[in-house]
């Protein structure tokens, strides 16, 4: 079985107390059932990680980077800042989906340019955590998604 890698930067955490209007009101916990339950139901296992540490998304991303995975990452606001986390993504051997809760384009100006955009393979935008179901259906789909 395929393990899918799925990665949360800062803030996701605080997801269901978090600006509500903005992210909903699903919880952390839940968007890791919501993960698991899907990741089940098309025959892929996840494991799902949250840091609010860039040194520690690195990390994970240069692992995934060695070990061919596919990655489905939110990096909620160094998506907008950080050229260390594109550098990692740019090493991505297996297929990367970009994920945001939000629709970013919809919101504040700065948030409207992805550093991780130009590496990922598919980008789902604003569709709130259900997004994270759609990466994975993705992922799990036809060889032509590949």
């Amino acid at each position: 079985m395929t393990t899918v890698q799925i990665f949360n930067g800062p803030n996701l955490n605080r997801l269901g107390t978090r600006e509500p209007g903005i992210y909903g009101t699903t919880t952390y916990p839940d968007l890791v059932s919501l993960c698991r339950e899907t990741a089940s139901r098309v025959g892929l296992t996840v494991q799902v990680r949250q840091t609010n540490a860039e040194h520690e998304l690195l990390e994970w991303l240069h692992q995934a980077a060695d070990a061919g995975a596919d990655v489905v990452l939110n990096a909620a606001a160094w998506t907008h800042t950080s050229v260390a986390v594109a550098d990692a993504c740019a090493q991505l051997r297996g297929r990367l989906v970009e994920v945001h809760i939000s629709n970013v384009y919809a919101r504040e100006a700065f948030r409207h340019h992805s550093y991780v955009s130009p590496h990922a393979s598919a980008i789902i935008v604003g569709c709130g955590v259900d997004g994270y179901r759609l990466a994975l259906e993705h992922l799990a789909g036809s060889p032509q998604n590949r």
